[in-house]
């Protein structure tokens, strides 16, 4: 695979460290404290509809302890 430019979350703390990188064919996810044990990858239109979800607060009960 060509070079991959890594982003990490701004919200990332030592224990939870998310990063993304961009592709020819979408995004990239992993866990920047492992990032060996592999990658999630989305098209670009699969990570859109995650991020609006996301910004919408669809998700935000699944971060409740």
């Amino acid at each position: 695979m060509t070079h991959l430019t890594w982003r990490k979350s701004s919200y990332t703390n030592p224990e939870t460290c998310v990063e993304v990188a961009r592709t020819p064919g979408g995004v990239l996810v992993r866990n920047s404290n492992a990032p060996d044990d592999g990658t999630l990858a989305f098209t670009r239109a699969e990570f859109r509809a995650w991020l609006l979800g996301c910004k919408a607060g669809e998700f935000d009960d699944l971060a409740e302890q």
